[in-house]
């Protein structure tokens, strides 16, 4: 079994896990306040992280220059609002399917690789992801009526549009984020992925404790006084992202991202027996074709 593959699992454990408890949070703090804990209280244990690579590790530190600069911005822009979009979703239908709509993810992740890397995906491949995004969208739909007009209007209605978005916005931010990491050029995958990680969060905290600032001074006092459940966010966070970037180092965007919609498999076991939220049939039904796609990936990776 290929090393990205294990850690992306990992990884999509650790964002469920992550998503869950910021799902509680905001019950306690804003939007931003939820969105900004995965960030700040990650921020630490980022740093240790390189540093213990470097120290105990012995890899050297990467030297970063301009374009490492640019996309870890925009990698970093990306995900603050890709996050704020998926928390407030999390208001507007049930955890289950406010993640769903975020896993159409991978096809245009594919997309902006295509654009930005000029990476190209195998037929099987692509079939593979168009089957996960088909049982994403079954999930989207599966609480509205079984009428084309009820069809429609679920996925043009606002928590879908902004479901999608979010998902684009993502595949903005995990293609900006292997460019970043592959411009570093060495010294390994592990010391690319971890500098980038602990730049990426460095920045993110530092800009949202500024709009913080100036928008709402008051959200950064609920945080401090959330800080256990939000240091949790915040440790779960680091180290998914850490898995994350690391498979994104490793392997093409579109693939990683795909393989990454198990955490709707996680997502249902929470959304069941954390929230007490019933799933229909339609639900388990575009769980099970998100399943086949992640399987035929596999096959044809």
């Amino acid at each position: 079994m290929e090393l990205w593959i294990p850690i992306t699992i990992a990884a999509a454990f650790l964002q469920n896990l992550r998503s869950a408890l910021q799902k509680h949070l905001q019950g306690r703090l804003g939007t931003r306040g939820a969105s900004f804990v995965r960030f700040g209280f990650g921020f630490p244990v980022a740093v240790c992280y390189v540093i213990a690579l470097h120290l105990i590790g012995g890899y050297r530190l990467p030297v970063p220059g301009l374009t490492f600069a640019v996309w870890a911005v925009v990698g970093g822009l990306a995900q603050i609002y890709a996050t704020i979009m998926l928390v407030y979703l999390f208001s507007l239908r049930n955890f289950t399917v406010g993640t769903a709509y975020s896993k159409t993810e991978p096809v245009q992740a594919a997309l902006f690789g295509l654009i930005i890397l000029g990476e190209t995906l195998t037929a099987g491949a692509v079939a593979a992801i168009i089957v996960g995004v088909l049982g994403v969208m079954v999930i989207s739909v599966a609480r509205s009526p079984l009428t084309f007009a009820g069809l429609f209007r679920a996925l043009v209605s606002r928590t879908a549009l902004i479901g999608i978005a979010s998902g684009a916005v993502f595949g903005i931010s995990a293609v900006a984020y292997r460019t970043a990491s592959l411009s570093l050029d060495g010294p390994n995958v592990v010391m690319q992925a971890g500098f980038t990680l602990a730049c990426v969060t460095a920045f993110q905290t530092v800009f949202m404790l500024v709009w913080m600032l100036i928008s709402d001074a008051s959200e950064i006092g609920r945080v401090a006084r959330a800080w256990r459940s939000s240091a949790l966010v915040g440790l779960a966070g680091v180290i998914g992202s850490a898995g994350w970037f690391t498979a994104m180092t490793l392997q093409q965007v579109a693939y990683v991202r795909a393989l990454g919609q198990i955490e709707l498999v996680f997502t249902f076991i929470s959304s069941v027996f954390l929230f007490k939220e019933k799933i229909n049939r339609l639900e388990l039904l575009g769980c099970l074709l998100i399943v086949t796609g992640i399987l035929a990936l596999l096959f044809w990776s």
